[in-house]
């Protein structure tokens, strides 16, 4: 009889084994499919942040430009409107006059404006002796002349300036031939 327990208690112990290992079989079943599931869902987050991040990324540049031209374009019409006294300073300077300490202090104000605006990265457009160029120059006037080029800026009448590609009043000029 003793054997018999002994072969029932074995059999109890296989079957609960046997069982045991039919539940972490199907428990490792779950785990993986629940791992496949997460991984999945894992990787579908990292998509998503991977295109938040270019989005981000294009609305940092975006912003950016739009802040670089929005800057040129309050820089350029604060600097049209101070153009006019730039423009009485040049004219101040040729000038004649008897009181060379005044004529001193007009060319100290004109050399630190001309300073300012320079720091400020607005160039004088080059005219004279110059091609006439419609996107940097207006004509006014038109002259034929034989010691001239063809479309040879011969005078300035008004001074053009621009701020980086921009430009803020074209150069006004009489061109020959």
């Amino acid at each position: 009889m003793r054997e018999k327990e002994d072969n029932n208690i074995e059999e109890v112990i296989e079957e609960t084994q046997y069982e045991e290992t039919k539940e972490d079989n199907k428990s490792l079943e779950d785990l993986k499919t629940r791992l496949k599931q997460e991984k999945e869902k894992s990787d579908e987050y990292y998509e998503h942040l991977k295109r938040n991040m270019a989005e981000f990324d294009n609305f940092k540049k975006r912003i950016t430009k739009e802040k670089d031209m929005m800057y040129n374009t309050i820089s350029a019409n604060i600097i049209s409107e101070l153009l006019p006294i730039l423009d009485n300073f040049d004219k101040a300077l040729n000038a004649e006059t008897a009181d060379e300490s005044y004529k001193n202090g007009i060319v100290m104000i004109y050399n630190q404006l001309m300073e300012t605006l320079n720091k400020l990265g607005v160039e004088e457009i080059e005219a004279l002796n110059s091609t006439f160029d419609p996107n940097f120059h207006e004509a006014v006037m038109h002259i034929e002349d034989e010691n001239y080029g063809e479309k040879e800026v011969t005078e300035v009448f008004r001074k053009g300036y621009k701020i980086g590609d921009k430009i803020i009043r074209h150069a006004m000029v009489k061109v020959a031939n």
